[in-house]
């Protein structure tokens, strides 16, 4: 029952607006909620995964959709949304649903372009919705305690960081030279596609207005001129794929006989067998050789900053690493911080002395996703819709946007090779 400030008087109902990887993780984080959540309605063109949606929550035949439109269309029949379309689906069903009065969980990125993204603030603004995007790693334990470090005053005040995102070989292959992402034109540039979540946390940890980047990066590697001598355009047809370490026959296959079927097998086949996962390699993109795809992203780039007070930062973005997490140093007046994404050390000027922080959760099951990220961005999230209170998310629409406008200042200023004003 919806309460008069549109929020619920016990549990909190969702709906999903995109049911593919992103949409399920997102589900089943509420679902975990069990008394406090609950998934009402899911729209998805693709039936297997509108399908399973709509099994995993027992959600009714009359609140399952093909087309988010009709949902959309209905009365408003829930608390909140979670819109997890492709990134250039996003402004339209934004609009609709907060118009609605829906409370709204949007995946990142907000739009893929600035005006776009204007769009979708200015909407959930004036609906007076709760709005929250999915920079999950503002929520992990890690750098929550990280946020804590800063705030503590143990490093003095912050003068520069350093921050690596360690894409991994297989994960570029996957998602941004075989998948979804691969190309500006369906989906958005690399930094904007997977690291506005690594110069959203820079910014967060700065606490301060980012005033000029610079940017370097391009597409070294995945592209046609490096294909290797004798190579074919499929990998199951190569004769050289034994000695690629992104063929597909190796990413998906070995995963799966390994007993490996979540991510990114099911992306490939959602509900593989050796057999339907080989066809699917046979006749789909996934299959294709990384050397001859239609893929245009980058896959290396560095970005500088530096912001209001004098700080500085550095964010670097590479494919070519293993699937180590993500790195950062923090160097302040009175100390100076590393980290692992799991390890946290902190070194004080005046003691001379290290204290180390150990976040390592060890949680295999699906509120570990993204270090306990994904689970704690919606448990704040269902929160937040039960009361009708923003703050209790750690960004709202106007701090996302500040922080997506650092990433498209940055790509023109790698375009342009210049350095950018904000």
């Amino acid at each position: 029952m919806l309460d008069a400030r549109g929020g619920s008087a016990r549990n909190v109902t969702l709906l999903i607006c995109g049911a593919g990887d992103r949409g399920r993780n997102h589900g089943l984080n509420a679902a975990h909620h069990a008394e406090n959540a609950s998934v009402v309605g899911v729209a998805e063109p693709r039936e297997f995964f509108r399908a399973e949606a709509a099994s995993t929550h027992g959600i009714p035949a009359e609140n399952v959709f093909s087309d988010w439109r009709a949902m959309a269309a209905r009365d408003r029949f829930a608390d909140a949304v979670v819109v997890s379309t492709l990134d250039h689906l996003h402004v339209e069903p934004v609009e609709a649903f907060a118009k609605k009065g829906y409370h709204i969980l949007l995946e990142k990125p907000i739009a893929p372009t600035e005006p776009e993204c204007q769009r979708i603030v200015s909407a959930v603004k004036k609906a007076g919705v709760v709005f929250g995007v999915c920079h999950v790693l503002r929520y992990t334990d890690y750098n929550r305690k990280i946020k804590e470090v800063i705030d503590s005053g143990a490093l003095g005040e912050v003068v520069n960081i350093q921050h690596l995102e360690p894409v991994a070989y297989w994960h570029q292959a996957h998602s941004y030279v075989r998948g979804n992402w691969r190309n500006e034109k369906e989906s958005s540039f690399m930094l904007l596609a997977k690291s506005c979540h690594d110069i959203d946390l820079i910014h967060y940890f700065v606490n301060d207005d980012c005033t000029a980047v610079s940017s370097f990066g391009s597409l070294k590697h995945f592209r046609k001129s490096e294909q290797p001598p004798g190579a074919a355009d499929r990998c199951l047809d190569c004769t050289v794929e034994a000695n690629c370490p992104y063929s597909a026959r190796r990413i998906y296959l070995e995963r799966l006989r390994r007993g490996h079927r979540d991510w990114p097998v099911n992306v490939v086949d959602p509900n593989p067998s050796e057999e339907t996962l080989t066809e699917a390699l046979r006749s789909g993109p996934y299959g294709r050789c990384v050397y001859s795809c239609d893929n245009d992203v980058v896959d290396n780039q560095v970005v500088n900053m530096t912001f209001a007070r004098g700080q500085t930062a550095s964010f670097t973005m590479t494919a070519f690493t293993d699937s180590s997490g993500r790195q950062t140093r923090i160097f302040g007046t009175r100390g100076q911080l590393t980290g692992d994404s799991q390890v946290i050390k902190v070194y004080d000027f005046l003691t001379d002395t290290t204290t180390t922080i150990d976040t390592r959760a060890g949680s295999g099951d699906i509120t570990g996703g993204h270090g306990g990220g994904d689970y704690h961005l919606m448990r704040r999230f269902v929160e937040a819709v039960r009361r009708n209170d923003q703050s209790l998310l750690l960004s709202g629409a106007d701090e996302t946007l500040a922080s997506h406008r650092i990433v498209f200042a940055a790509e023109r200023a790698r375009r342009t090779n210049r350095v950018v004003t904000l």
